[in-house]
């Protein structure tokens, strides 16, 4: 599944739609969903969508609350990094309604280009990384995108960041054909 034939072959990765089972290896999907346990609450008028992440903040640390704002990644895009964070989860919460992708690897020694799964994700729909969990920061689609960061602050080193053995390329996508799957 290479695109060239060189010593560095670019590494071109499959997208799917960002779906619970298929992403709980790396975390959850934070999302509204018939699955999610939800209760009605304030009187009737609101409906509560409960407990959809195993926050984290590790040993000694706390929970942080940031807004980060995303310019929109061209298709195709090459990556030729990916980071981690040993100590903590790290949470992405979009706030602007546009696709998303998400990349990742399982926690565990530094990921190949053939072990990266990309991720489609609707506007309403973030993604709560494990500890460990290797992940390509943020990649906003289409148009500038905010999202709440609910992330670790505290003592300890809780970011590490590799190079890639080769380049992943993320081709063209159709997005709204994969989220309409």
């Amino acid at each position: 599944m290479t695109s060239t034939s060189s010593a560095a072959a670019v590494h071109s990765l499959r997208a799917e739609a960002l779906g619970a089972r298929a992403f709980r290896p790396f975390g959850d999907v934070i999302a509204i969903s018939a699955q999610a346990r939800h209760i009605t609450i304030n009187q009737g008028s609101t409906e509560r969508y409960h407990d959809l992440a195993a926050l984290e903040p590790g040993a000694g640390g706390r929970l942080i609350v940031s807004l980060f704002r995303g310019q929109p990644r061209p298709l195709p895009f090459a990556l030729s990094l990916m980071e981690r964070h040993p100590l903590a989860s790290q949470a992405f919460i979009p706030q602007s309604g546009h696709p998303w992708l998400a990349v990742v690897a399982p926690p565990g020694p530094a990921p190949t280009a053939h072990a990266l799964r990309l991720f489609v994700c609707r506007g309403n729909q973030g993604v709560n990384y494990a500890p460990g969990t290797w992940h390509h920061p943020l990649l906003a689609l289409d148009a500038v995108s905010d999202f709440i960061v609910l992330d670790r602050e505290g003592p300890g080193e809780n970011c590490e960041v590799i190079a890639l053995d080769r380049p992943a390329l993320i081709p063209a996508l159709d997005v709204q054909s994969l989220l309409s799957q």
